[in-house]
């Protein structure tokens, strides 16, 4: 009896740990926030496949790795693809701000039909291939995994019929959450992501809130016009980008409470923010003595993330300049020319382990970029930062953490010798930005279960059930009439306009009666 009991629960365990996921990945500092729940699941006993192209820039999918890898083919090279993204980078950091607004829209509109090309092509790569699609549902997969920053991962899973999870930070100006995922959004205190508002809004920055909510809205429905016809096409019936989107099971949101500002959510959307921070591992001998070395002042580390490779030899000396005039030590993660600035005090690396680093009790301040990954790195091990944000989300999320007491931000452009200098000073020395960041560290740390086990948890809920469509609101059926219930608004103001008629006309008849019946009366007289 026991034996069967042993055996049945082996089953058990065995359907709930052992199936096929499939994932649809993104670029850069996505697909390293993704690596920590494929690791998770592939250590839970699922088979992990990632569908991706020939020509990819950030994804090895050559290095022996547990995760199986379905490579195809796209009609474009890896330099091609790569050099699109440094022309972001280089909008972002340096084309932005000198240009006109006539020039800055004919840019990016530029980039918004190149990149669109490039994903088109990308999802003609495995949607068009009829042989790799066949040997995808063959697989049986339970359940696809995308970021939808890279569209036709949920097409990609209707056309294999399984359920999609979406893993994502934002959408410009949240439009997908709040339009495809129905997520409500009030503009009076959510600020729209990437407008560098806190959620205490006076009334020119609600004013300013709402023009960033339209503006940002006409620019995703301008993209997503463009992709309507592709998924009609693939999917053999009219359809719309956006409502395809919003069959998703489940929205992985890589934030969390330390780090948003209180808003309404709703059951299918989960926060997962910090998924990827775990606790501090030794430093290598070399490190640990450079470490060691900075004595009560502690160190610095400093690290514009990993898709900044090189800055202009006048930005990286002024910066080794200010450095070298605060008595911390300083570890800067830096892949280009050594600076002729360089102090003593500052060591360069192409890389480091920044979060065996920040986890480190002589570490003082961070300055960052602002990406998400190394803010919640920082906020996990409770070190204040200074934000030198660069492009996309990086300006809004240095705002969040500014708001929230636990950093000081500087402009890239406008940047100084001094102002490095003095807000190295201000954070190290003015307590209140370290004790901030230990309160993040606390509500990050004090969760029932770790980011990675949730979003874990909701993904082999969704291959369990075959989907959390008892979480999907209602909403996804109604029109945007319906939705704001114009209609019944409408109703009950005919109704109320035919009361108001109905008894208009009565007293007007009352009032007529009256009249004729005093002159009657009078003439009687």
């Amino acid at each position: 009896m026991q034996t069967v009991c042993l055996f049945v629960m082996l089953l058990s365990f065995q359907w709930v740990t052992g199936e096929n996921v499939l994932i649809w990945p993104s670029e850069g500092s996505h697909w390293i926030n993704l690596k920590p729940v494929i690791e998770e699941l592939i250590e839970r006993g699922h088979n992990v496949t990632v569908a991706v192209h020939a020509s990819t820039v950030y994804i090895n999918y050559s290095e022996p790795s547990s995760i199986m890898f379905e490579v195809f083919d796209v009609p474009f090279t890896r330099d091609r693809y790569k050099e699109f993204f440094n022309d972001i980078l280089h909008f972002w950091i340096y084309e932005k701000v000198i240009l006109s607004y006539g020039d800055l829209y004919r840019r990016f509109t530029e980039m918004i039909r190149t990149g669109t090309e490039l994903n088109r092509q990308i999802c003609d790569g495995i949607i068009k291939n009829h042989k790799l699609l066949q040997r995808l549902k063959e697989t049986k997969f339970k359940v696809l995994l995308t970021d939808p920053i890279n569209p036709c991962g949920d097409l990609l899973a209707m056309k294999l019929g399984i359920p999609f999870i979406f893993t994502l930070r934002f959408s410009l100006g949240s439009s997908m959450e709040r339009f495809c995922g129905q997520l409500p959004a009030p503009p009076s205190y959510v600020p729209v992501v990437m407008s560098e508002l806190s959620d205490k809004m006076t009334f020119t920055e609600r004013l300013q809130n709402i023009f960033y909510m339209q503006l940002y809205t006409l620019m995703n429905e301008w993209f997503w016009h463009n992709w309507d016809a592709y998924y009609s096409e693939a999917l053999g019936k009219p359809t719309t980008f956006c409502e395809t989107m919003g069959k998703a099971e489940i929205w992985l949101i890589r934030t969390y409470w330390d780090f948003e500002f209180p808003r309404p959510l709703l059951p299918n959307f989960v926060f997962v923010g910090g998924l990827h921070c775990h606790p501090a591992k030794p430093l290598a001998q070399e490190l640990e003595e450079f470490v060691q070395s900075s004595g009560e002042h502690g160190v610095v580390i400093f690290s514009l993330g990993s898709l900044v490779k090189n800055l202009t030899a006048e930005k990286a000396n002024m910066i080794a300049e200010a450095l070298g005039e605060i008595p911390q030590k300083v570890l800067w993660s830096y892949a280009g020319e050594k600076p002729k600035m360089l102090a003593s005090n500052t060591k360069l690396y192409k890389w480091l382990p920044q979060n065996d680093l920040l986890g480190h009790p002589k570490t003082r301040v961070f300055i960052t970029h602002g990406g998400t990954n190394g803010i919640y790195e920082a906020i996990y091990h409770g070190v204040p930062m200074i934000g030198i944000p660069l492009f996309a989300d990086q300006p809004d999320n240095m705002a969040h953490m500014k708001a929230k007491g636990a950093a000081v931000v500087l402009s890239f452009i406008s940047l100084t010798k001094q102002d490095l200098i003095n807000a190295v000073n201000t954070v190290i020395n003015d307590t209140s930005y370290k004790e901030n960041a230990l309160k993040l560290s606390r509500i990050q740390h004090d969760q029932p279960m770790t980011p990675l086990e949730r979003a874990v948890f909701w993904i082999e809920f969704v291959m369990r059930h075959g989907g959390a469509q008892h979480l999907r609101p209602e909403a996804h059926s109604l029109s945007w009439y319906q939705y704001h219930c114009l209609d019944v608004i409408a109703f009950l103001f005919i109704c109320l306009a035919a009361i108001v008629f109905a008894f208009t006309k009565c007293c007007m008849f009352c009032c007529r009666k009256c009249r004729g019946t005093r002159e009657k009366k009078n003439k009687v007289e």
